[in-house]
C-alpha cells in the first residue's frame, strides 16, 4: 500500500510539472460551427497495417469516394434534442444497467442505472452538454443518425479520415507525438492504469468535443475521448483485388449495409478513448479497431455521423 501512494504522489507531481492540459475549451458560441459537417476528400488509401495487432492486417488499398464527416462526436447536448423530439429511449435505458470501468481495478461491470444520461451509474457526475454523449449502443447511434438523415461511417472511411484524407505515414490522427510543446494533444489516460488517472491532460473521463483543437480537414477528437461506432462489421482482412471497390467491404465489394449479415456478430470501434493508457493502448491509432455487439453500451463509447458528398467530384 505505501508503495503505492508513492507511485501516486509522484505521477501528481509529474503531472503538475509536464504536460499540461489545452489551453481552453470550446464555449457554447462555438458549438454551432463545430457542429458543422467536414469534407473528406475521396482517393486510393491503405487501410490496416502488417506491423500492428492480427486484425489489422493484412494492409489493403481501399477507394474512398468524397464524404462528409461530423467534426466532432455527438454530443450530449444533441443528443438530448433528438431524445427530446423524437422520444427515443436508448438500450441501456430500457435494460436498465450499462458498462462502467470501476477506476483503480479496472474491473467492468453492468451498473443499473448507467446510461447517457448518467454514464458512471446514478452516484456517478452527470453528463456535460459539450461532452461526447457515449453508453449507447450501436443501435442507439444508427437511430440518432438516421433521424438526422445521416449514416454511421464505415471503418474505411473513418481510417481514410484518420489519415487526413489519406495521407501517406501518419499513425495517428494528431500525427506522431502524443505531447507537443508541453501540451497533450489528445484525450488519453495519464498515469498508472488502473491504478490512478492523474488528469495530467486535464480531463479525468471525456473532454468537451474540440478541446484538443482540429486536424487538418477540421476534425476533432478522430484519437483518443471516446471510440467511435462505425456501420462495419467485425470480420478478418481477406485478400482482395486492389483497389477495392468505391468504400467497399473487404471480400464483398460492396457498400456497408449492401451485404447481409454473416457470421460476425459484432460492430467496428475506431479512435480509442480516455481509458487507453499510450504505454499500453494501442486505440489511438490510426489502425486500431475495437469491437462490440450492437446492442451493447460503454462509458468510452461515443459516435459520429457521416453523409454521401452531394458533390463527388
Amino acid at each position: 500500500m505505501r508503495k503505492r501512494i508513492v507511485v501516486g504522489l509522484a505521477l501528481l507531481a509529474h503531472a503538475a510539472c509536464g504536460a499540461a492540459a489545452p489551453d481552453k475549451v470550446p464555449q457554447t458560441d462555438t458549438m454551432a460551427e463545430m457542429a458543422k459537417m467536414a469534407r473528406v476528400p475521396g482517393g486510393d488509401s491503405r487501410i490496416g497495417s502488417d506491423h500492428g495487432r492480427a486484425d489489422e492486417g493484412p494492409s489493403f488499398y481501399a477507394h474512398v469516394a468524397p464524404f462528409d464527416l461530423d467534426r466532432t462526436p455527438v454530443t450530449v447536448a444533441a443528443f438530448s434534442e433528438f431524445a427530446a423530439r423524437t422520444h427515443y429511449v436508448t438500450q441501456a435505458e430500457r435494460t436498465g444497467t450499462s458498462a462502467v470501468m470501476t477506476f483503480g481495478t479496472g474491473q467492468w461491470s453492468l451498473v443499473p442505472g448507467a446510461n447517457w444520461r448518467k454514464p458512471e451509474g446514478p452516484q456517478g457526475p452527470g453528463a456535460e452538454a459539450a461532452h461526447p454523449v457515449t453508453q449507447v449502443s450501436w443501435n442507439d447511434a444508427s437511430a440518432y443518425c438516421a433521424a438526422e438523415g445521416k449514416r454511421l461511417p464505415s471503418e474505411v472511411e473513418f481510417e481514410h479520415a484518420t489519415r487526413a484524407g489519406g495521407a501517406p505515414g501518419q499513425g495517428f490522427a494528431f500525427g506522431e507525438a502524443l505531447e507537443k510543446d508541453g501540451k497533450y494533444r489528445a484525450n488519453v489516460w495519464t498515469g498508472v492504469f488502473p491504478v490512478i488517472n492523474t488528469a495530467a491532460d486535464g480531463f479525468r473521463t471525456t473532454s468537451p468535443v474540440g478541446a484538443f483543437g482540429a486536424g487538418p480537414l477540421g476534425l476533432t477528437d478522430m484519437a483518443g475521448n471516446v471510440w467511435e461506432w462505425t456501420s462495419s462489421w467485425y470480420e478478418p482482412y481477406t485478400p482482395h483485388p486492389n483497389p477495392l471497390p468505391v468504400n467497399g467491404e473487404r471480400g464483398q465489394g460492396k457498400k456497408d449495409g449492401e451485404r447481409e449479415k454473416g457470421p460476425a456478430t459484432e460492430k467496428v470501434q475506431r479512435g480509442g478513448s480516455f481509458l487507453c493508457d499510450p504505454k499500453f493502448c494501442y486505440g489511438f491509432r490510426a489502425t486500431a479497431r475495437g469491437h462490440a455487439t450492437p446492442d451493447s453500451s460503454h462509458m468510452h463509447v461515443g459516435f459520429r455521423c457521416a453523409k454521401d458528398a452531394k458533390d463527388q467530384t
